[in-house]
C-alpha cells in the first residue's frame, strides 16, 4: 500500500512539476521570498556557512534561498521530474546546489553529515513519519536544528470558495480529485497535527522542540497566486 502511494505521489507531482516551477520561481522573484527568508534565517546559526539538507526540495525554492546566503545545500526530492527542474533553475540562476532523486524516508547519507535539516510542505505526503523522524535524528550534527514548515493537510476542509488568486489554480480538476485521494489514503496512518509531529519528534530523540502556528500568517498575508488556505505552522528542534 506505501509503495502505492509512493507512485501516486511521483505520478502527481511529476504532472505537476512544469507549472509548480514556474510558481516558485515568482515566488522567489516576489516580496514572499523576503518574508521566507526571515522565517528561515530566524532559526539557523548564524556567522558561519552550514551544511543543510533540503528534504523534499521540489524544484528547490528552499535551497535556492539557503545557498544564496553561502550555505552548502543538498537537495532531495522522490519524483525526478522536481529535481530536473531543480537543476535547470540552478543552472540559470548560476546555485551551487547538489540535487538528487531520493526518499525522504530513506535518505542515503552518513550519519551527522549535516547542520540542518529543512523542509516544506512534505511530511504530511510520508507514510512513514515516526521512521523519518528517526532517520532525520541521525543524519543531524549534535545540538544540530530541523525546521519543519507544513500542515495538517490531510484534515484540511475543502473550502466552499477560494478566492481568484491561489496555489491551486492553475492545477486541474483531474489532478485535484487525485490529490483528496492521496489525503484519503494517508488519513488513516495519521494523528492531528502539528502535536501528533512533536510526540514522534520526543520518540526520535529531538529536544528543545517549539511550534509556532502563526508563521501563515505572516506568509500568507494577501491572497495571491501563493495563497494557501490552509494553515501551516513550523516545527523547531534540536538534535
Amino acid at each position: 500500500m506505501n509503495d502505492h502511494m509512493k507512485t501516486q505521489m511521483k505520478d502527481y507531482w511529476t504532472k505537476r512539476a512544469p507549472s509548480f516551477s514556474a510558481l516558485r520561481v515568482h515566488e522567489y522573484q516576489s516580496e514572499k521570498r523576503t518574508r521566507w527568508e526571515q522565517e528561515l534565517f530566524a532559526h539557523l546559526p548564524k556567522g558561519r556557512p552550514l551544511r543543510i539538507l533540503d528534504i523534499g526540495t521540489g524544484t528547490g525554492f528552499f535551497a535556492f534561498l539557503l545557498a544564496a546566503k553561502g550555505h552548502r545545500v543538498t537537495g532531495i526530492d522522490l519524483t525526478p521530474g522536481m529535481i530536473e527542474e531543480a537543476n535547470r533553475l540552478a543552472n540559470e540562476g548560476h546555485f551551487s546546489v547538489d540535487f538528487r532523486v531520493m526518499d525522504a524516508e530513506h535518505p542515503t547519507f552518513p550519519p551527522q553529515s549535516f547542520d540542518a535539516l529543512v523542509t516544506r510542505n512534505l511530511t504530511w505526503t510520508l507514510p512513514h513519519l515516526k521512521d523519518a523522524y528517526r532517520r532525520w535524528h541521525r543524519l543531524l550534527k549534535p545540538g544540530g536544528i530541523f525546521l519543519n514548515f507544513d500542515a495538517d493537510y490531510c484534515r484540511e476542509s475543502k473550502p466552499d470558495h477560494l478566492p481568484q488568486h491561489h496555489a491551486h489554480q492553475a492545477v486541474g480538476d483531474e489532478l485535484l480529485l487525485q490529490y483528496e485521494a492521496m489525503k484519503d489514503s494517508l488519513r488513516p496512518l495519521q494523528k492531528p497535527r502539528p502535536f501528533w509531529d512533536v510526540e514522534l519528534l520526543e520518540d526520535a530523540g529531538f529536544c528543545d522542540i517549539r511550534v509556532d502556528t502563526s508563521v501563515w500568517q505572516r506568509i500568507y498575508r494577501e491572497m495571491d497566486e501563493f495563497y494557501n488556505p490552509t494553515p501551516i505552522f513550523t516545527i523547531s528542534a534540536r538534535a
